[in-house]
C-alpha cells in the first residue's frame, strides 16, 4: 500500500514539476518599449475604502513614462475620504479624474460594476484596470502596450510582484502561482483560441477598448467577482487574443495582510473557481497527491522500513521542492514559502473545501462590506 502511493505521489509530483519547469521557460516579462510610438493608455482604479493606498496608487500611475496616459478613479460609495484624496490630487493635475460610483444595481458584483463604469469613462484605446493596492513601475503601462503591440495581444494580464510581511502571508499568497504554474500548459493556451485557456489577474489587466466592447465588458459577467478570468474568456469568446505575462518587475502589490484576510479574500470568489463540486476532488487529488501525500509516505516508509518507498517518496518532495525555489527565485517570493510549502498547499485546499460546503449550504460571500450570494459556476452547470 505504501509502495502504491509513493509510486502514486511520484507520479503527480513529476507532472507539477515538468509543467512548472516549462511554464517558467515560457511566461516572460513584458518587452521594453523601444521607442515606437505607442496607443495612449487609460489607467483605470476602482476604489472603495481605500484612503490608505489611493494615494499612491495615483501617483505611480501618474509617473509612467514612455506612453501617454489618463487616470481616472471611481469612488464606489468610501467612507473614509478616499474620494477628498482623489479630488485634491486632481485638481493639481489635469491627467487625473474623479467620478463617483452610481448605486450598485441588482445582480451586480461591486468591483465588477465599478469597473465598467470605469470602461465606458476611459478616452483612450488601451485600458488598464488597476487595483488600488498594486504599485506600478515607471514603466509598466509602456511595457504591457508593447507587449500587446508586439505580439497582437487584446487582452494581456500579469499577476504583480506579491509582497508578503507576515508568517502566513509568506506560505500561503504564492500557492496562487503554484496552481498556475503547476497545471495550466501555458504553450498550449498560447497555440490555442479555446476559451477555456483564457486566465489573467484582475489586479493588472490591460485590454483593447475595441475587444473589450466585443467582448461586452464587465456587464458580460456582472454577477461574478473572478474578473481575471471572466474577461480574458470572454475575450477569446469574440475572437480576440488573450496571454499571461510575468508582471513581477512591472508592478508590485501587497494583497493581504493578515491570516483572516487571507481566508476571507481567498474565499471570495474561490467557488468562481477551484472550489466547485466537479473541479475541487481533481484538484485535491493533485495538490495533496502531488505535495503532501509524499511527505506521509515517506515518513510512514521510514517507520515500516521501506527502503523503496521511502527513495521514491524522497524523489518526489525533492522534485517539487525544486519546482517550488525556482518559482520563488524567478518570482521574487520569500524562502519560507518554499520550506513550508505543504502547508500552504493544505491551507488552499482547506479554504477551497469550506467555501464549497458553505456555497452549497447557500452562504454568501461578504466583500467591502457587500453581501453576494454564491454565483453558478459554469463547472457545476
Amino acid at each position: 500500500m505504501i509502495l502504491a502511493l509513493s509510486i502514486a505521489g511520484l507520479a503527480l509530483a513529476a507532472f507539477f514539476a515538468v509543467m512548472a519547469a516549462v511554464n517558467l521557460a515560457v511566461l516572460r516579462p513584458p518587452p521594453s518599449a523601444d521607442g515606437s510610438p505607442l496607443p495612449p493608455v487609460s489607467i483605470l482604479i476602482p476604489a472603495r475604502d481605500e484612503a490608505r493606498n489611493i494615494a499612491a496608487a495615483i501617483e505611480a500611475a501618474l509617473g509612467q513614462t514612455g506612453v501617454a496616459v489618463e487616470v481616472v478613479v471611481l469612488d464606489d460609495g468610501s467612507t473614509d475620504g478616499t474620494d477628498a484624496i482623489v479630488a485634491a490630487r486632481a485638481s493639481e493635475d489635469p491627467r487625473l479624474r474623479l467620478i463617483r460610483g452610481l448605486d450598485l444595481p441588482p445582480g451586480w458584483i461591486g468591483k465588477t460594476h465599478a469597473c465598467w463604469q470605469l470602461g465606458q469613462a476611459a478616452r483612450h484605446p488601451i485600458l488598464l484596470f488597476v487595483d488600488a493596492d498594486v504599485r506600478l513601475a515607471q514603466d509598466a503601462a509602456a511595457r504591457l502596450v508593447a507587449g500587446m503591440e508586439q505580439s497582437m495581444i487584446d487582452c494581456l494580464s500579469g499577476f504583480p510582484r506579491q509582497i508578503t510581511a507576515t508568517l502566513a502571508e509568506k506560505i500561503v499568497i504564492p500557492q496562487i502561482f503554484t496552481t498556475l504554474l503547476g497545471y495550466l500548459p501555458l504553450p498550449m493556451a498560447r497555440r490555442r483560441p479555446d476559451p477555456s485557456f483564457g486566465v489573467g489577474c484582475g489586479q493588472l489587466m490591460a485590454v483593447r477598448r475595441r475587444a473589450y466592447d466585443a467582448a461586452g465588458g464587465h456587464a458580460a459577467f456582472a454577477g461574478r467577482m473572478h474578473d481575471g478570468l471572466m474577461l480574458p474568456r470572454n475575450v477569446r469568446r469574440a475572437g480576440g487574443a488573450s496571454d499571461l505575462t510575468d508582471a513581477t518587475p512591472i508592478a508590485g502589490c501587497r494583497m493581504y495582510d493578515s491570516l483572516p484576510g487571507i481566508w476571507h479574500g481567498f474565499s471570495k470568489n474561490a467557488t468562481e473557481g477551484m472550489a466547485t463540486s466537479r473541479a475541487l476532488p481533481v484538484w485535491t487529488v493533485l495538490l495533496f497527491g502531488g505535495h503532501v501525500l509524499p511527505v506521509l509516505t515517506l515518513s510512514a516508509a521510514l517507520a515500516a522500513g521501506a527502503s523503496l518507498s521511502a527513495g521514491l517518496s524522497a524523489l518526489s518532495i525533492v522534485m517539487v521542492l525544486l519546482a517550488r525555489a525556482a518559482m520563488a527565485v524567478r518570482l521574487r517570493q520569500s524562502w519560507l514559502s518554499v520550506l513550508a510549502h505543504p502547508l500552504g498547499v493544505l491551507f488552499v485546499l482547506a479554504i477551497q473545501w469550506t467555501a464549497l460546503v458553505g456555497a452549497r449550504r447557500g452562504r454568501p460571500a461578504v466583500w467591502r462590506g457587500r453581501r453576494y450570494d454564491p454565483a453558478p459556476s459554469s463547472a457545476d452547470q
